[in-house]
């Protein structure tokens, strides 16, 4: 049986009457106040427009199936009348935002209160969250340790229940790495089926995603935010969304890395292990296991991910904006630009072109459709400071700490689903990828993994957002 979430519970609530959205916007900021001082999950507040908001609402001037649910906005995607600082000192003095971003609109639309902005590494380039503009953000589970990035901020403020709904990007993992870590599920959809505009910094390979701590409350935020939008040449339309693929799956793949990066920790192997045994029995499916580096065989999408992304966010920027201001940046942002500055135009395009032969083996590996079942990360954990361990230098993570890249590269649906718990005290996971348009499928298979492996909806110590209406 699904388990209702917060946001679910909180648009029941004010829909019916039980609490009003004045007060449960209050509510979030009440709990902002109170809580995020630790965390450092929350870089903008604007209490007074969310108070106005919510007062719509109960008016019925506004009205939606989220209406008077408070939410965060990540601080890379813009909302009229706040700024977007995107985590950099360098947009410090930026002019206010003139409109909403797509994700930004639609939760506007469906009723949803903003009641303010989410912190981020610079320019959302990072697995851990922290940055000279905003300081270090802390994973509520265990605060030495990091949340992950770049949607880090968001995720936070989830687990610690200050918020029901706080939204996500992801261009490398950005949804999928911040919800391993603060034990929620988390969707990087197909790329196409969020319209995406304007322009993303890394073209091909970004989209938006949501999580949340119930699989129901997941299901809902993509309802909503799905669909096209004028300008992205890779939309899918509505009719193609209602025809997601939701045939029951026939095989699971699995694999402790799809690139040929080293072994996983003794900690997280067998702990994937196990998880990998626990979802085959669910769905009683074999498992064929692949061996790491071999899919691709002398290529890389993890290695190509980096020279495109470099490349195309030099671009984004413009390298004479990079030149005047690259003593403002952090110092991981400096050297991803510097291996951008660096990307010949024939490696961009080699690597570009390289796309199409990871998408068809990829395509053809999950026919069926099959399933394949990665860690999420390949780390237990990372300090929040972006060290491995005391000894590294911060923001010194190397590259095999993450497994979530080839999914940018290739387009395909990947969802991360908590499983247990690791010795530092984070949540584990498990990320199952599906074939193209199969966004539904992955749900109904998280909410088969959620009711029989229920997971802690927030961090010990906090609340879930909704246990005021208790």
């Amino acid at each position: 049986m699904a388990t209702v979430g917060p946001i679910q519970r909180v648009a029941q609530a004010v829909a019916s009457g039980q609490v009003s959205a004045v007060s449960v916007v209050s509510e979030a900021l009440e709990r902002i106040e109170r809580l995020d001082s630790d965390l450092q999950s929350v870089v903008l507040v604007c209490a007074d427009e969310a108070l106005e908001q919510a007062s719509l609402v109960d008016r019925h001037e506004v009205s939606g199936p989220l209406a008077g649910v408070p939410n965060l906005i990540k601080d890379l995607e813009d909302v009229a009348g706040l700024p977007t600082r995107k985590g950099s000192l360098a947009f410090e003095g930026l002019p206010v935002a003139t409109g909403d971003g797509v994700v930004t609109s639609r939760l506007k639309a469906a009723g949803s209160i903003v009641v303010g902005k989410s912190t981020l590494p610079e320019f959302a380039l990072e697995g851990y969250t922290a940055s000279r503009a905003t300081g270090i953000t802390r994973n509520p589970w265990n605060t030495e340790l990091s949340p992950g990035g770049s949607s880090g901020g968001s995720a936070a403020a989830i687990a610690a229940g200050l918020v029901p709904i706080a939204t996500a990007t992801d261009g490398g993992g950005s949804v999928r790495i911040p919800a391993a870590f603060c034990g929620l599920v988390g969707l990087k959809p197909t790329n196409g089926v969020i319209g995406r505009w304007p322009t993303p910094d890394w073209i091909d390979m970004s989209t938006d995603g949501p999580f949340a701590t119930t699989v129901s409350d997941l299901r809902l935020l993509m309802e909503i935010l799905a669909g096209p939008v004028a300008g992205d040449p890779g939309a899918f339309l509505r009719s193609d969304l209602t025809s997601f693929s939701r045939e029951r799956p026939t095989r699971i793949f699995a694999a402790y890395r799809t690139s040929d990066f080293g072994g996983l920790p003794a900690e997280l192997e067998g702990h994937f292990e196990a998880g990998v045994s626990a979802l085959a029995d669910l769905l009683n499916l074999p498992v064929s296991w692949i061996e790491p580096g071999t899919l691709f065989g002398s290529d890389d999408p993890d290695v190509d991910w980096f020279t495109v992304a470099t490349a195309e966010h030099v671009n984004s920027l413009g390298r004479a904006w990079i030149a005047e201001h690259f003593d403002e940046l952090h110092a991981s942002s400096q050297e991803f630009l510097t291996q951008g500055l660096s990307v010949r135009i024939d490696d961009y395009i080699q690597a570009r072109r390289r796309r199409f032969s990871y998408v068809r083996i990829m395509d053809e590996l999950l026919t069926g459709p099959s399933l394949l079942v990665t860690p999420t990360v390949a780390e237990i954990g990372w300090l929040a400071d972006g060290r491995l361990s005391d000894e590294s230098v911060p923001g010194s993570l190397p590259p095999e700490v993450y497994s979530t890249a080839l999914q940018n590269v290739v387009g395909l649906p990947a969802i991360s689903v908590p499983w247990g718990r690791m010795s530092n005290g984070l949540p584990g996971s498990l990320q199952i990828t599906g074939p193209r348009l199969s966004d539904s499928l992955l749900i109904d298979v998280a909410q088969q993994w959620e009711t029989t492996h229920p997971w802690q909806l927030t961090a010990p110590g906090y609340e879930p957002f909704d246990s005021f209406l208790d």
